[in-house]
């Protein structure tokens, strides 16, 4: 039995959006798919008709500097991101993050637009973004909008896109300057391919030996990703050292939402790894910020 019925190649977003509006429904918009058909496959996924592939939409797959920012299209497969010297340069914890989705052949037809469009709190690709204070582009029935990575997602799963109306255009992240750095570290179980147990992005702004400003996103610390927003306040504008990454770690603790998993590890576990994870990640974009 065929899992769709039509499949549609449109070329701009115009027409992206008419086949979205226009087409037999129930209707979804596909990339890379390594989500979406084996959700069709296992019945994980409400029967589709049509599928709108978007790779071969130019703006989709643009990955350049622009302006003040740097632009990643939604419909560009993760190893391309992973090899593209200006991500290396001004977003190594999105190198980073990338560069543990899945394997080399998912990775190859993976795309960081269907990694965040799915909406799981603990998403590698998602969790860097949040990170590096990404905005998203939407495009809509009315035209195209931009709006705080963080603001996409509702719950698990969940995400604010209206479905058939609305599609992910790509990703703006800022320029990295001098002494700013980032970087990503997950845990997750040895069999290889496998899903974070929890995993951690930090970016931060260097004075000499001050913390300036500094940004958080730990997954799974909640039902959305999730940025420590209380973690970062105590953290800005001290001296780095052992004392203070305790009581940022602390205040990380006071405020996370864990939560079990029957497959991954209890919330408890989570509590106890996530100390060593953030005094790792944090110290590595530390050293990396000079």
């Amino acid at each position: 039995m065929s899992l769709w019925q039509h499949y549609l190649r449109p070329k701009t977003i115009t027409e992206a959006m008419q086949a979205l509006v226009t087409a037999s429904k129930p209707v979804a918009p596909i990339a890379g798919g390594t989500d979406l058909l084996l959700d069709l496959k296992q019945g994980r996924h409400p029967a589709v008709n049509t599928l709108v592939d978007v790779t071969g939409i130019q703006e989709l797959l643009a990955l350049e500097i622009r302006e003040d920012r740097i632009f990643i299209g939604a419909a560009i497969p993760v190893t391309r991101i992973i090899l593209a010297p200006i991500v290396i340069e001004h977003a190594k914890a999105l190198v980073e993050a990338c560069e543990l989705i899945g394997g080399p052949q998912v990775r190859n037809v993976a795309t960081l637009g269907g990694n965040t469009a799915h909406a799981l709190p603990a998403a590698d690709g998602t969790i860097a973004l949040l990170a590096l204070n990404a905005t998203v582009e939407i495009a809509g029935t009315t035209g195209n909008h931009e709006l705080p990575f963080g603001e996409l997602f509702l719950g698990p799963g969940k995400s604010i896109l209206k479905h058939g109306e609305e599609l992910i255009v790509g990703f703006y992240l800022p320029i990295k300057k001098v002494n700013q750095a980032s970087c990503f570290k997950r845990i997750m179980r040895p069999q290889g391919v496998a899903l974070p147990i929890i995993n951690l992005a930090v970016w931060l702004d260097r004075d000499v030996d001050v913390i300036k400003n500094i940004h958080i996103a730990v997954g799974p610390g909640g039902p959305t990703p999730w940025r420590a927003y209380g973690a970062e306040e105590v953290l800005k504008g001290n001296s780095m050292n052992e004392d203070i990454s305790r009581v940022g770690l602390q205040a990380l603790l006071d405020q996370v939402g864990f939560r079990s998993s029957p497959r991954r590890a209890n919330s408890d576990y989570r509590r106890h790894l996530v100390g060593s994870l953030f005094i790792d990640t944090l110290n590595n974009a530390w050293e990396r910020a000079v």
